[in-house]
């Protein structure tokens, strides 16, 4: 585990996001990098195609867990 300093500002930011998403605010800041990270790997793809795919790779069925 390491420590990352940010901007205190992006820090409430942060906050006020994880309370909306019901994540922790490490869980929020973890999320933020790993979509950021996805996205610059895959410019080519919109947000919906990078969380599509990651619910495949985690073979999440979609209409199980909306009820459909």
């Amino acid at each position: 585990m390491g420590i990352v300093k940010i901007d205190d500002e992006l820090h409430g930011e942060i906050r006020k996001a994880s309370s909306v998403m019901v994540r922790s605010i490490n869980a929020q800041a973890e999320y933020w990098i790993k979509v950021g990270m996805l996205a610059e790997s895959n410019p080519s793809m919109s947000f919906s195609d990078i969380m599509r795919d990651q619910m495949k790779l985690a073979d999440v069925d979609i209409r199980k867990a909306v009820g459909g």
